[in-house]
């Protein structure tokens, strides 16, 4: 970035999708804690009131591409930071991790997949084109190491696993093609660790001592990580605590 494209002080601009989610929301306050930053679009499915005067609330629904497009629209500066802090592990009618390939549900599977990966993906659909150009920009959007294919010694969780993988090629071929116009752009996945939110809860009881984050801890290590990331980290995926996560 030369100094002639860098952004002055306090005109960076962040967006946060999923804002209202227990991770999302404190990726908010630490962004908006941050004099650097001068203006966060908090998008959720169903808007939280400001909680600062730089913070502008609005709609996106993942599961609504029109709803993705309009959020899209609605902003008129350029972005420095896109977080996508979305996802789904357990729900109603039954969804859960399966044990084993017995417990697949088709419909099970197409919900995982709309939330975990179709719907990141369409927001950079419509939000990669917003990334400040000529100058360093980043596009996040929440993985998990269960993703990785080369990680995987256990089984299970197979919607999950799959829908993880899936969002990780699809950054990975984000990255690629943005490259080729936008060479300062940082597109990557983050895997938090296990944070305490309605997400993990069922599944805490097998969480060693010391790796379950409270959303706080775990939205100032992402942050951090963000920040020492450029162009050559864009593509994978990386851990709360700076670690490249395998394939």
């Amino acid at each position: 970035m030369t100094t002639q494209e860098q952004p002055d002080a306090a005109s960076l601009n962040a967006c946060v999708v999923g804002a209202t989610g227990g991770i999302g929301a404190a990726l908010v306050e630490q962004l908006h804690a941050r004099a650097t930053i001068g203006k966060i679009y908090a998008l959720s499915r169903q808007p939280a009131p400001p909680v600062g005067t730089r913070i502008v609330t609005g709609t996106l629904d993942l599961l609504d591409e029109s709803s993705i497009a309009d959020a899209a629209r609605a902003i008129s500066e350029p972005l420095d930071l896109v977080l996508v802090a979305t996802g789904i592990l357990h729900g109603d009618g039954g969804l859960s991790p399966e044990k084993t390939y017995r417990a697949l549900d088709g419909a099970h599977l197409a919900q995982v997949l709309a939330i975990n990966t179709t719907g990141p993906a369409l927001v950079a659909k419509h939000f990669l084109p917003l990334l400040r150009p000529k100058s360093r920009s980043v596009f996040a959007a929440l993985s998990a190491r269960v993703g990785s294919i080369g990680d995987n010694r256990l089984g299970g969780w197979y919607s999950y696993r799959a829908s993880k993988a899936a969002l990780n090629m699809i950054l990975r071929s984000l990255a690629i093609e943005t490259a080729r116009r936008h060479r300062d752009a940082v597109i990557v996945g983050l895997h938090p660790g296990t944070v305490d939110t309605g997400l993990s809860q069922p599944f805490q009881g097998n969480v060693p001592p010391g790796k379950l984050f409270s959303p706080d801890f775990c939205a100032q290590r992402l942050l951090g990580v963000i920040d020492g990331l450029g162009p050559d980290d864009s593509g994978k995926v990386w851990d709360w605590d700076g670690k490249r996560v395998p394939e």
